[in-house]
């Protein structure tokens, strides 16, 4: 059975219960204060259950009890697929005009987009509860602990330190120049500074190697925590796509953080598929942060259910929702010919359901158009489903960073002019690549991964890591997302693909949040 760190007392829910909407470190006004909150060990794990829980839900209950009020109402998640993937290559997203997703779809949108606002605040709101677990867990707050509780609260408050750098990365890699406060600023009607990237870039970096010797390691770290990997890993991700945030590369730091994070001592699992069933809580060998989903206790229409769910055609008369374990589709989601045409017929990696469905996007709301993507299921590895998604979820968690994708990083990084090893970096590629075919005869050379601009990366990564939320960052990094240099269905709202102004590399801070700080502004937009 699963084991969870997400078991919130109420007192920890009601604490937490505020929009943040024009103050992004507010402090919700309840008779429930911090002074009660903090007072045993077990409530300062509650409340680092909370931080991570708030990428999964919505609130403390599916539709109710909702933490933010919002446009969409949905968890941060789903909003993060949104603006990584629906704009990209990567996906087709069939009820557009349902879900206000036409604007994100066509790479159109502007300081206005509902789902733009919604990410922009479960970003700022998940950073006010990281702040405000700091501000308690100083060390003179927890002076009255034992030892072994201090020891315990330290690590906590290192776990919530990343979970702030990963949303301050998101922050940073969707909006670039961006408000910044943290636990030593004003509560309450405290108007924040503006970051720039640079700046952003350099407090990330910062914050992820003082925390490293405090982060427990993989064998010691509990299930759905942050571990030093996923230090380790956030830090590959923002050395590898320096050019974009800081205009300077990082390669060798890049390939040092990737160096690292193998060191920590994780495999490949052996079967892809099994990294994205309802029992991929099993495969620490190869995830290195997950972010746990149970249909009982952390329910939403969003995460893994999402994923499951969307791809699956409920109008077809051959696709059946229980092969996957689930109840219903939802027809949301299909691929784009682009992407799908990338996998060769015997690549495992490529989990389509063809029967009925055209491999091009003729019409993007129309669902029998673009394959189903079936690469995440909730089944059980002896085939049966986890969970009934009627009532509640699937059981299939969402991993966030894995060790193949550290491998593809590090590889990247190599073949761009990073200190790594071409013959390790070749191996690593090739790993992944006999795993996807199950024989070594599609391996690739050391040729092939400098080729072109080493286009062959992003390829790779779209075979490797496709709904994964790592496309639209992907095509920023190789300046494929707004150019004209790579087009495909829909790309621009027109159906052989046209090129974007450059602006829409990022995404705008909401025009409310303009508002209410004078010291935000767009300047494209």
């Amino acid at each position: 059975m699963k084991k969870y760190i997400y078991i919130l007392s109420m007192c920890t829910a009601a604490m937490f219960a505020t929009s943040c909407v024009g103050d992004l470190d507010q402090y919700p006004h309840e008779e429930i204060t911090s002074e009660s909150v903090y007072t045993s060990l077990q409530n300062y794990k509650s409340v680092l259950g909370k931080i991570y829980v708030s990428m999964v839900t919505k609130g403390q209950e599916k539709d109710g009890n909702l933490d933010l009020s919002s446009n969409r109402g949905e968890d941060y998640m789903r909003c993060y697929f949104n603006l990584q993937e629906v704009g990209t290559d990567e996906a087709a997203y069939t009820w557009l005009s349902g879900e206000n997703l036409t604007d994100i779809s066509n790479l159109s949108w502007d300081a206005n987009n509902p789902w733009v606002a919604d990410m922009y605040y479960r970003i700022y709101y998940n950073i006010a509860l990281c702040n405000e677990f700091l501000r308690n867990a100083t060390d003179e707050k927890i002076s009255g602990f034992s030892e072994s509780e201090r020891s315990e609260i330290v690590h906590y408050r290192a776990e919530a330190r990343f979970m702030r750098a990963l949303f301050y990365y998101h922050a940073m890699d969707l909006f670039r120049n961006i408000p910044f406060v943290t636990e030593n600023d004003p509560v309450g009607s405290y108007i924040p500074p503006r970051y720039m990237a640079k700046d952003m870039f350099g407090y990330i970096e910062s914050e992820l190697k003082a925390i490293e010797n405090d982060l427990l390691s993989k064998d010691e770290c509990p299930y759905g925590r942050a571990s030093k990997g996923a230090a380790y890993t956030l830090l590959a991700k923002l050395y590898l796509n320096a050019k974009t945030y800081i205009d300077e590369t990082r390669y060798n730091e890049c390939v040092a953080a990737c160096q690292s994070a193998i060191g920590q001592g994780y495999s490949l699992e052996s079967d892809y598929k099994k990294l994205f069933n309802a029992d991929n809580h099993l495969r620490t060998n190869e995830i290195i942060f997950t972010l746990p989903v149970d249909a009982n206790t952390t329910i939403s229409w969003g995460s893994s259910t999402y994923m499951v769910c969307g791809a699956i055609n409920q109008k077809s008369k051959t696709q059946k929702a229980t092969d996957y374990g689930v109840t219903k589709g939802w027809s949301s989601m299909r691929i784009r010919q682009a992407v799908s045409d990338l996998f060769d017929d015997d690549d495992k990696r490529g989990e389509f359901y063809t029967k009925g469905q055209t491999a091009r996007v003729t019409a993007m709301e129309d669902e029998f158009t673009g394959y189903l993507s079936t690469k995440w299921t909730n089944l059980n590895d002896n085939g049966e489903a986890a969970s009934n998604t009627d009532l509640g979820g699937v059981n299939t968690d969402y991993p966030l960073f894995r060790l193949a994708d550290v491998y593809l990083m590090y590889a990247e990084a190599t073949a761009r002019g990073g200190n790594g090893n071409m013959t390790t970096a070749l191996g690593y590629v090739n790993d992944l690549r006999e795993r996807a075919f199950g024989y070594n005869s599609h391996n690739v050379t050391k040729a092939d991964l400098t080729k072109d601009g080493c286009i062959f990366f992003l390829k790779e990564r779209a075979r490797e890591l496709y709904w994964e939320c790592t496309r639209r960052t992907d095509l920023i990094r190789f300046n494929l997302f707004t150019t004209a240099d790579y087009l495909w269905e829909f790309k621009g709202g027109v159906s052989d693909g046209t090129s974007v102004e450059s602006k829409y590399n990022y995404y705008p801070i909401p025009s409310a949040e303009l508002t209410a700080n004078p010291n935000l502004k767009n300047e494209e937009y």
